[in-house]
């Protein structure tokens, strides 16, 4: 609920949110269920870029919310003080509340690589890729070379070319491609939020 009262014309707005989580790569949904003009048609788009726009700014660690459905199913609005902006606010304070409760957890993008390495490096190579928080999905000879098809958290990729080189005497390469999201580790999410924490306070 968000409600203002000061000189003059004041702010009221109220909604009830359903949050529930979507299949992983779903986006967002959002579903008006307002039976019986409890909160007047007009208000309903605003309702929504409320949630869609707190979703972009983030609630946890500041990353973009995703695969998430929001069902606004019940509020009230006053004749004079409701207005768009009311229930834009009202929507944003609600959506961040609720999603709190509803314990989400922090994504990352991960990346296929092809690593393409001569045989005589390939122990050097594998574990790097395991500090990495790398996996080796495959494996594949070429000749003198080695073709690994390797699963990489986007977050370990930032020092990964010279490394490689580094590791291969120059001779090494690799290609690379987004292939999804997965749940980062608990300690290293604790770690992120923690930073977030920090840096808006």
């Amino acid at each position: 609920r968000h409600k203002k009262q000061t000189g003059g014309r004041g702010q009221y707005a109220e909604v009830y949110f359903r949050i529930k989580p979507l299949e992983r790569g779903e986006g967002f949904k959002f579903i008006n269920s307002i039976v019986g003009g409890v909160i007047p048609s007009n208000f309903i788009p605003a309702i929504e870029k409320g949630v869609v726009e707190t979703m972009e700014k983030g609630i946890i660690a500041g990353y973009p919310v995703v695969d998430v459905s929001v069902e606004v199913y019940y509020g009230s609005y006053h004749e004079v003080d409701s207005s768009e902006m009311a229930f834009k606010i009202a929507a944003s304070m609600c959506f961040k509340e609720g999603f709190k409760k509803c314990k989400p957890i922090l994504l990352e993008p991960i990346h296929e690589l092809t690593v393409i390495v001569p045989t005589e490096y390939m122990g050097d190579v594998m574990g790097d890729i395991s500090t990495r928080r790398g996996r080796i999905m495959g494996m594949e000879q070429h000749g003198k070379k080695q073709h690994l098809i390797v699963q990489m958290p986007v977050a370990e990729m930032y020092s990964y070319y010279p490394a490689l080189k580094s590791l291969t005497q120059g001779r090494g390469r690799f290609t690379q491609k987004f292939s999804h999201y997965e749940k980062v580790p608990d300690d290293i999410a604790a770690k992120v939020i923690a930073a977030w924490q920090e840096s808006e306070s």
